[in-house]
């Protein structure tokens, strides 16, 4: 059992790393793909009384976000680890017009003006960088100088 939260911009690849390295093991707990808080709630719900290890696929821009997924975890005494995808925003907005259904640039650029790093004090046990380069995904330890 395990509680990931994915924290970065629209279009920094999350669901794309969550595919590539969580897709067979961790549920995925996504406003995307559930639409309504409720709904999300309820997965979680689901995830935590059964001990089912799950990645949360938002952006989850600040500490008071992230704390509500953190708080349910803990408390179901579940490990939390994070991952802050560094990007570039330029590259977030032309990843973004490759979309579907691209997300409007004004909700990718307020995401990116209160967009905070996660840190240890929030709760998390583990903590990583992750970014995308032409070889693929580069995933560091978190280190607070970088």
């Amino acid at each position: 059992m395990e509680c990931i939260i994915f924290c970065g911009l629209q279009a920094a690849v999350k669901s794309s790393f969550y595919q590539a390295r969580y897709f067979k093991t961790h549920v995925r707990i996504s406003m995307e793909l559930l639409r309504t808080r409720h709904r999300e709630r309820e997965l979680m719900r689901v995830c935590l009384d059964t001990q089912q290890r799950f990645v949360v696929d938002n952006t989850n821009p600040t500490s008071a976000k992230r704390a509500v997924y953190i708080l349910a975890a803990r408390e179901h005494r579940f490990p939390v680890i994070g991952y802050y995808f560094e990007s570039r925003l330029e590259d977030c907005l032309t990843r973004n017009a490759l979309r579907d259904q691209p997300v409007p640039d004004v909700g990718l650029l307020a995401t990116a003006k209160k967009l905070e790093q996660p840190g240890f004090a929030e709760g998390f046990d583990q903590l990583y960088y992750v970014r995308l380069t032409l070889r693929g995904f580069v995933i560091e330890e978190w280190n607070d100088e970088i």
